[in-house]
């Protein structure tokens, strides 16, 4: 068995397509079945179901999948390591991020990034702190940009504050409180809510200011993103509690500064294993660390 034949595997299960999987690899469909067969016979086991509808793994190739992304994940550290001894920074950078995060430019760090280091291949994912947090203590990310709310407990990684804001209150323009100055949550309770996913982070940043002051709220309608809360809200359905670094940026919407409200953390996280080069280098040019040098 190589890396070649398991980069197959990968690009198979991946797309749920012998014909995708060979357009992604750059070879012959012809080619990438046959190596796929050498290694069925080597394993002396089928790693797909093949119909004329759909191909899908079998569970010797469910059981075959992980190894082979690590192995595959072990050459290319492999490589990486080798150049940085040579002084290039290349390989692979996995960034997740939530969407509203404004204690750094991402683009631009992202950008400033690549600049200085065009042999890495960048990618950036979005989620949920929970998810964010898992994705870097198992490894699929490198690091990761939060927002949590104060007290917020993050365990199985590395972490730092970036920031520590307070939450506006987003209304529509025609709303009442749109001519307002300043709002307290009191005046706040009896209104509908639109927010995130109740037991989210995010959400979490507001439950626990109105249950600081022994309020209770309705969360009318809760959404994943928000570009939706942002549409909901200039329809008039509801009020949106939001970083204030962030909303100031949502166009058609008014923010009223709120005495008591809601403060949210922004933290970066990034794993307890070893960084490679191309981690290092990220996170010296956050300031995290000194970016790495050839021996």
């Amino acid at each position: 068995m190589d890396l070649q034949q398991m980069r197959y595997v990968v690009a198979v299960a991946e797309t749920a397509s012998f014909t995708r999987a060979a357009e992604r690899c750059h070879v012959v469909q012809s080619a990438l079945s046959h190596q796929v067969a050498r290694l069925e016979k080597e394993l002396g086991a089928r790693l797909f179901e093949r119909t004329s509808r759909r191909v899908r793994l079998t569970a010797a190739g469910e059981a075959f999948l992980p190894a082979a992304r690590q192995a595959l994940e072990a050459a290319e550290r492999a490589r990486a390591e080798v150049a940085a001894a040579s002084g290039e920074i290349r390989g692979r950078l996995t960034v997740g991020s939530i969407p509203t995060v404004t204690a750094v430019d991402l683009p631009a760090v992202l950008r400033d990034y690549r600049g200085r280091y065009p042999q890495v291949r960048i990618s950036l994912r979005a989620g949920s702190s929970e998810r964010l947090v898992d994705m870097v203590r198992d490894g699929t990310l490198d690091a990761a940009f939060l927002g949590v709310p104060p007290g917020f407990r993050i365990q199985g990684v590395h972490d730092r504050e970036l920031a520590h804001g307070q939450h506006v209150a987003v209304v529509a323009p025609d709303h009442p409180l749109a001519a307002e100055h300043e709002v307290d949550l009191r005046h706040l309770a009896d209104e509908a809510f639109v927010d995130f996913a109740d037991g989210s982070a995010a959400r979490a940043q507001s439950d626990q200011a109105f249950a600081a002051a022994g309020l209770r709220r309705e969360v009318a309608f809760e959404v994943s993103g928000v570009e939706l809360m942002a549409r909901m809200v200039r329809h008039g359905l509801g009020v949106a509690l939001l970083p204030a670094t962030f909303a100031a940026e949502l166009h058609g919407l008014r923010c009223v500064p709120i005495t008591n409200g809601p403060v949210r953390v922004e933290r970066l996280v990034w794993s307890r294993l070893t960084p490679s080069p191309a981690a290092s280098a990220f996170l010296a040019l956050l300031g995290v660390g000194a970016p790495p040098t050839a021996e």
